[in-house]
């Protein structure tokens, strides 16, 4: 499959009076074509602060930097200036956020919000661009597509808000789409109904998506591979069904054994103990070691490199398989 894109070595560092956050530390990894890769974390492990940083979106204050390379094509975003990332925006990489009715402005019409990218990508005059803009509603499941154009953001509910989202993300027919966490403020029924659109549109216009969310069975049935983050760094990367089937970091058992399975009979659900690390007094060694029943002592004073182990990239010293984890008399991560 050709590369469509190609995160090396990704470091963002925001400068606080509190001190120096070092909020995403090496990332490095691609997205082909037509591809689905989840990203998936807990709160403050880097996953919308590294796509932010992609996109060239994070705001000052604070002051941060960020280093690394990130090519898309044949060009490396973090070089490009602000026009051209304007460009760029929009057209040919596209954005859902999480929160909606944030995203929107409230004091427009969705029409003015629509029309205003299709009409400075792709060049179309207004009744053009507002034509479009009902045929992209009436796709993403908005009915009554040519009134609700006129509606303002706080006139639909939240799941609308979010079609309406997903609509203008594809509004100029973009390669590759980044949802964060599109489906977090919103109930189980209307989860199911977004992760199912979205998945009819990436197959019907061969379109690359990234999908950041914290729950990992929402990813069951949509991604091709999955990317684990924690602190900032990537633990784990592996094909969907291979990291379902056998995680091989600490932390992936973790999540997924954090959660309800109806192909197993549990007692009760088991949580990952402790607290992630201070992102500003960022620890030596293997961030989740402090969380960790299999760490040794060079998980305290080393960092693990991203090694291949099969099909996984695994960034722990132990690599303990699920089956380790149930069998261990110490308490568990999961």
């Amino acid at each position: 499959m050709t590369r469509l894109l190609d995160v090396r070595n990704l470091n963002t560092r925001f400068f606080t009076p509190g001190g120096i956050v070092h909020a995403v530390n090496g990332v490095s990894f691609h997205v082909d074509e037509g591809e689905a890769l989840g990203i998936v974390g807990e709160s403050g492990s880097g996953k919308s602060v590294t796509m932010l940083s992609i996109m060239g979106l994070l705001s000052t204050p604070p002051k941060h930097s960020v280093t690394g390379e990130v090519r898309f094509g044949n060009r490396n975003l973090l070089q490009l200036n602000r026009t051209e990332m304007r460009n760029l925006r929009g057209s040919q990489i596209a954005m859902i956020f999480q929160d909606p009715m944030t995203s929107l402005n409230p004091v427009l019409r969705i029409e003015r919000q629509m029309t205003e990218a299709i009409q400075q990508h792709l060049g179309l005059n207004s009744a053009e661009a507002k034509a479009r803009a009902i045929a992209l509603l009436q796709r993403v499941g908005i009915p009554g597509a040519k009134e609700r154009i006129c509606s303002y953001p706080h006139q639909f509910s939240g799941g609308m808000r979010q079609r309406v989202m997903i609509a203008m993300g594809l509004a100029c027919n973009p390669k590759l789409l980044i949802a964060d966490e599109p489906t977090t403020a919103l109930d189980v029924t209307i989860q199911a109904q977004i992760v199912e659109l979205l998945k009819q549109l990436k197959q019907e216009l061969q379109m690359a998506v990234l999908w950041i969310t914290h729950d990992l069975s929402l990813l069951a049935g949509f991604a091709d591979r999955i990317m684990v983050m924690y602190a900032g760094q990537i633990v784990e990367q592996a094909p969907l069904h291979q990291l379902y089937r056998n995680p091989r970091h600490p932390y992936t058992i973790g999540l997924l054994q954090s959660i309800p399975r109806l192909d197993e009979q549990r007692e009760r659900l088991k949580p990952i103990e402790g607290v992630p690390p201070s992102l500003v007094n960022y620890p030596k060694g293997c961030p989740f070691a402090p969380r960790c029943p299999f760490a040794i002592a060079i998980c305290h004073t080393e960092d693990p490199p991203l090694e291949s182990v099969g099909d996984h990239q695994v960034a722990c010293w132990v690599k303990p398989s699920e089956q380790d984890v149930l069998q261990s008399s110490q308490p568990t991560v999961a």
